[in-house]
């Protein structure tokens, strides 16, 4: 192939996947609206491809460009000189170190990291990698932690726990736990205290009136924050902040007993592209503390325009008020949110539901970003128009029987060839057998929906299984 038959058939693969820019896809994309700042960051990836993270000394410019998105960070973050950092690809690799970190120091049997219901996944997967015990405590009725619940729980562990960890914000609720709180309830008891604001880091420096949440409150230990979200840089960059170096020292890794190079790392990838470092070093740059306040301006008040608009369409409501720029929306009786999504897509706006969980109903959640505040109109007129089809349509029925077998399946007693049926039944395998995902996924998440976590999580691992053989 010619470089330029590739570069249309790169384009041409581009044609099915979500919009990134324009502030439409409103989850896993973050879009600042700005050319520059794109255009600066593949400039910087493209300079810096090819060089490799594995060893600062054969790449200083590399170490150099940390250091200094380090540095900006601790100037927002409340930190002292004390404080330093690591960036590491996303905010699931900065939880996982943190956890990592703690389960290393403690050298305790059996260690347990304890957090509110709300906490986000990577946590989970964190205490699966690592040998950890994660337990969750019911949240309050507010979706905050609750802090006296989670201190009985502390207590009745004991020297088992290595970790706490709450939300700023929470990316289910969009709501920031009482940081202070559980940081007093930490340091009176010599305990870590992480905070994760990954989605919410590079948002409440610029606000006003938000409740203490980082550095500033005594006791917190670490805190992670993704620069490719709302610092608006190239997708593979978090920081993870710790309070000092002693802190962060159980986090490194060396190994120089074989016959090869020392082996020495700092996150949990060895070689690693310089690429996303250079693009965040670049991006922050260019955009820098007024331009990330105008930013944060912007989405806050398109925020809050989408939330009084959702209050003012009919079926619909607020989950919670909006701290930052997640807004949560649930539904009545009249319709179905699974319905809603699709609706949604199909009038060009990507919206993500949030299944039931703890006897509350599936939700749709909504991250917004400064590209969206210029359309937030369009949205609501969007929102307004698919919810009066969604209640002329009604909910999605699933056959009772159905629902019944969906929810009381034992995931561990089933096959491939009873997976594979369940595929069909959900809808999730096509023509022939063949493994797909519907353009339309109402139908599926409705049923994904009524079945237990368990069974969701079998079934989307066996789809993901089949999907990519």
């Amino acid at each position: 192939m010619s470089p330029d038959q590739i570069l249309a058939e790169l384009a041409a693969k581009r044609t099915s996947d979500l919009p990134t820019h324009g502030g439409q896809t409103l989850a896993y994309v973050y879009d600042s609206g700005l050319g520059e700042a794109d255009e600066v960051a593949k400039q910087a990836i493209a300079m810096y491809a090819a060089t490799n993270g594995l060893d600062p000394t054969a790449f200083p410019s590399l170490l150099s460009m940390e250091s200094e998105l380090i540095s900006f960070a601790r100037s927002i973050l409340h930190a002292d000189d004390q404080v330093i950092g690591t960036v590491t690809s996303g905010g699931t690799e900065s939880i996982l170190l943190a956890v990592q970190t703690a389960r290393d120091a403690a050298k305790v049997n059996r260690p347990a990291i304890v957090t509110p219901s709300t906490i986000h996944a990577a946590f989970a997967k964190a205490a699966h990698y690592f040998g950890v015990e994660l337990v969750t405590v019911p949240v309050g009725v507010n979706h905050r932690a609750d802090v006296a619940a989670m201190t009985r729980v502390i207590d009745e562990l004991g020297e088992r726990v290595v970790l706490i960890a709450a939300s700023a914000p929470s990316y289910a609720h969009g709501v920031i736990d009482p940081i202070t709180e559980l940081a007093a309830v930490a340091r009176v008891r010599g305990l870590r205290f992480h905070v994760d604001g990954c989605i919410g880091g590079w948002v409440l420096p610029w606000m006003e009136e938000v409740p203490a949440w980082d550095f500033a409150v005594p006791g917190v230990t670490s805190l992670s924050v993704d620069l490719h979200k709302y610092a608006y840089t190239p997708k593979g960059v978090s920081l993870l902040l710790h309070a000092n170096p002693q802190l962060r020292r159980p986090q490194f890794f060396a190994h120089a007993n074989w016959p090869g190079y020392t082996m020495l790392n700092s996150t949990t990838q060895s070689t690693k592209s310089g690429g996303p470092l250079a693009a965040a070093w670049a991006v922050v740059n260019l955009i820098g503390s007024d331009g990330y306040r105008e930013l944060v301006s912007q989405t806050v008040d398109a925020t809050a325009a989408v939330a009084r608009g959702i209050e003012a369409i009919d079926h619909l409501h607020l989950v919670e008020q909006p701290e930052t720029s997640l807004v949560v929306l649930g539904a009545d009786d009249t319709l179905d949110v699974f319905t809603l999504s699709d609706l949604m897509l199909d009038r060009g706006w990507f919206v993500q539901p949030q299944m039931q969980f703890a006897g509350e109903p599936a939700n749709l959640h909504l991250t917004l970003c400064a590209a969206t505040a210029e359309s937030v109109p369009q949205f609501l007129s969007a929102l307004a128009e698919s919810v009066t089809e969604a209640v002329a349509r009604g909910p999605i029925q699933i056959d009772p029987l159905l629902a019944q077998a969906a929810a009381s399946l034992d995931p561990e007693t089933l096959d491939d060839e009873a997976f594979d049926g369940l595929l069909a039944i959900a809808g999730l395998a096509g023509e022939g057998g063949k493994v797909q995902a519907p353009e339309r996924l109402g139908q599926v998440n409705a049923l994904l929906d009524v079945a237990s976590p368990e069974v969701r999580e079998a079934l989307l691992i066996a789809f993901l299984d089949r999907l990519t053989r």
